[in-house]
């Protein structure tokens, strides 16, 4: 497949296919929001454009990271957000890491925005359209977080179709420097659950594809087939 892992600075060029990965949280939390019913997820250049996203569209939902803001409905914690009813609207991202790799990358022909919530679906979508020359965009700590690099390693060799077994991806995901700062509290807009919420493998049967649409950068869950239903590699 020959994979590429660079980090959001280190982006020289626009790649054809690319993965934004942001474990801990962004692309998490974006998984919750379409299992909880979201139509779509408009990731936003910044918080003041979130907010006049806001203030158009007063049924969208705001997210952000950090603790709670005025004009923000909640913030990026999935533990937080699996309680919110989602069912048809739109929710509005603003994120320090996921939703920059994202919009870095806004121009390639295929975006995915991935976590360990949704390795298997992506790896299946990457397979399924024979993707080559893909590049992974490790977001967290400009791109040495250790927990984005293990999640699109592991999604990279499922891509292959490879039997990987994934207790040493989530292990070093696990004790990432962004899961110690989730655990000791030195993160704000944090619940309890949001560590083990992200390393949950394969919770959701969905991958999500980034598109323009519009000037935004619009999010949505793509249904992948099963592996008993794609074609031969």
């Amino acid at each position: 497949m020959d994979p590429r892992f660079l980090g959001i600075t280190e982006l020289a060029e626009t790649p054809r296919v690319a993965v934004v990965v942001d474990v801990m949280r962004a692309f998490t939390v974006a998984a919750w929001a379409f299992a909880q019913g979201a139509e779509k997820v408009v990731l936003a250049e910044s918080l003041d454009e979130a907010l006049a996203l806001k203030a158009r569209h007063p049924d969208w939902v705001a997210i952000k990271d950090g603790p709670s803001a005025p004009g923000f409905d909640t913030v990026n914690s999935p533990g937080l957000l699996r309680s919110v009813d989602l069912g048809g609207r739109t929710v509005v991202q603003k994120t320090t890491a996921g939703t920059v790799g994202a919009l870095a990358v806004k121009e390639a022909s295929l975006v995915l925005c991935a976590g360990f919530v949704v390795a298997e679906a992506t790896a299946r979508l990457l397979r399924i359209r024979e993707c080559d020359g893909v590049t992974f965009v490790i977001t967290g700590e400009d791109g040495r977080a250790d927990e984005d690099l293990a999640c699109a390693q592991y999604i990279a060799r499922r891509a292959t179709g490879a039997g990987t077994d994934a207790a040493e991806f989530l292990r070093r995901a696990g004790e990432s420097r962004a899961a110690a700062e989730l655990a000791e509290g030195v993160r704000q807009g944090v619940h309890p659950d949001d560590v083990a919420l992200c390393l949950e493998l394969d919770r959701f049967p969905f991958a999500m594809v980034a598109a323009l649409e519009d000037s935004l950068m619009v999010l949505r869950s793509h249904a992948v087939p099963s592996p008993a239903d794609e074609a031969p590699v």
